[in-house]
């Protein structure tokens, strides 16, 4: 017995009917008996003491039997009619719910809420009004319209008459005929005739989130107790699939809100570092052209030239990832695979990418983590562009028990991070990587030796999502000799 049918069991096993059954099936038989052994004893006992009286004694017993048995299946048939009938409410409900609870989009599951909670009760039109977290009406969507219907209707409803005493007053209506009743405000011309009404409110925590509309109920002139009771606890799982829909929404707006700081800090960071160099370069060559130094100005005027390419591939590279988007209906090693060709193409670096194991597709990442491990990637492929003199990279993503991870690695020239100083010039990024990984949970390594290329790995746990910063863990920075930290200001 799965968990829905045992559920609806325990709730029918606590009865009045199934309580009246055992005590007929108890007494039943015991009276049976004793007004048959009246009958041999009191009443004819000398009927009783022959083959005909024995005969007709099994005769009796026989047909009582028949009787109380046929009696006892009919109601236990009517109680598994109705074990069944419950099953199918609960399940139908569950599906209902897995079906809104699966969505994070708001829009997508008001609509879903609506369209679901219709299917649900069988009603012919539905409605659904969110509000505000200030209490004012802010989305409208229905069910069992169409498109040409909506818009004939006209504007949406503000929230007086029926619509209003709900979401006012948190109450639930079941009436048959609302044309009847002194609280409607009528209809608006084009509007569908609609009479039964079933509305409940939309509770989270005390407070009201919205209500849900059910009208004209299909097959029966009115709604009944059963479609109210299916209808209220299919709002309670609204109310759950719009609180996560909104957290999800705060979620995105506080991951837009830090990646703007991001973008915004580092291109700060390094065009003014890039403005520095060449000012310097250009104060260089003005001097050493009014000094008659025409050969060693031209090489620093050459130096410029060539910070001027070099900051002119960074803004392409820089363009190509911020145009590289998680879209919904893409899967990220989709959108990954995309993003690499596209640098191999530009920067001319050829670039390995693989899985392990092979044809992975989920990753099981939040999209936040998601797009964080997409921006550390790229980070980590302008740095074998720019700083390692490669000639091929490689790209891995390999997933374990309770982790993803991935590892940028070249075949170029290396570096010591230990030797890094605070004044070296260009910065590497490591800090930006590192802020990536430990704001959903994850962690940062960096190897690499004069000589042997670098290899960048990151690690995030499975349905990685923000972490406060004061349960972050601390990255890692080795070299392949020794260890040493790296300077946050000069990192790779």
């Amino acid at each position: 017995m799965n968990g829905v049918s045992r559920q609806t069991w325990l709730s029918i096993s606590g009865t009045p009917e199934l309580r009246r059954l055992k005590w007929v099936a108890i007494l039943a038989p015991v009276v049976f008996l004793a007004a048959l052994e009246a009958m041999r004893h009191i009443i004819y006992p000398s009927l009783f003491h022959s083959w005909p009286g024995y005969l007709l004694l099994a005769g009796i017993v026989l047909i009582g039997t028949l009787f109380f048995a046929e009696a006892i299946f009919k109601v236990i048939g009517r109680m598994q009619a109705s074990l069944a009938e419950q099953n199918q409410e609960l399940l139908a409900l569950h599906e209902a719910g897995l079906a809104i609870t699966s969505q994070l989009d708001l829009q997508t599951v008001l609509q879903k809420v609506v369209d679901e909670a219709r299917e649900l009760v069988g009603a012919r039109y539905g409605a659904l009004t969110l509000l505000s977290e200030e209490g004012w009406p802010e989305a409208f969507l229905t069910s069992g319209l169409t498109p040409e219907e909506r818009e004939r209707i006209g504007p949406e409803p503000v929230g007086h008459g029926m619509l209003g005493v709900v979401m006012s007053d948190g109450v639930v209506l079941r009436i048959p005929d609302v044309t009847k009743d002194p609280r409607s405000f009528g209809f608006p011309p084009h509007h569908p005739v609609m009479r039964s009404l079933l509305a409940v409110p939309i509770r989270s925590h005390g407070r009201i989130l919205g209500s849900l509309y059910l009208t004209e109920k299909e097959g029966a002139s009115e709604f009944d107790a059963a479609d109210q009771a299916r209808l209220e606890r299919f709002a309670t799982q609204t109310a759950l699939a719009i609180e996560n829909a909104r957290l999800h929404q705060r979620v995105q707006a506080l991951a837009i809100a830090e990646e703007r700081e991001r973008i915004a800090r580092e291109m700060h960071d390094s065009l003014a570092q890039v403005l520095g160099y060449v000012n310097t370069k250009a104060q260089a060559a003005q001097e050493l052209l009014r000094n008659g130094q025409q050969e060693r100005a031209s090489e620093q005027i050459g130096q410029l030239a060539q910070a001027a390419r070099d900051a002119y591939a960074d803004v392409r590279e820089n363009i190509l990832g911020l145009r590289t988007s998680l879209e919904r209906e893409r899967e990220f090693l989709e959108t990954l695979q995309d993003y690499l060709q596209r640098w191999q193409d530009q920067s001319g670096i050829p670039v390995d990418f693989r899985t392990t194991p092979a044809g992975i597709t989920d990753l099981r990442l939040s999209p936040l983590a998601e797009l964080q491990l997409l921006r550390i990637i790229q980070e980590a492929l302008a740095n074998v562009r720019k700083h390692s003199g490669a000639s091929r990279a490689t790209v891995h993503i390999h997933r374990s028990a309770g982790w993803i991870g991935a590892t940028v690695e070249d075949n170029g020239s290396g570096f010591d991070p230990s030797t890094i100083g605070r004044s070296a010039f260009p910065r590497f990024g490591l800090a930006t990587m590192r802020e990536r990984a430990q704001a959903v949970g994850g962690t940062l390594e960096i190897r690499s030796a004069p000589g042997e290329g670098t290899r960048v790995a990151v690690r995030l746990p499975v349905g990685a999502a923000f972490v406060p910063a004061d349960v972050r863990p601390v990255e890692s920075v080795s070299t392949a000799a020794s260890k040493g930290e790296v300077d946050e200001s000069h990192n790779r």
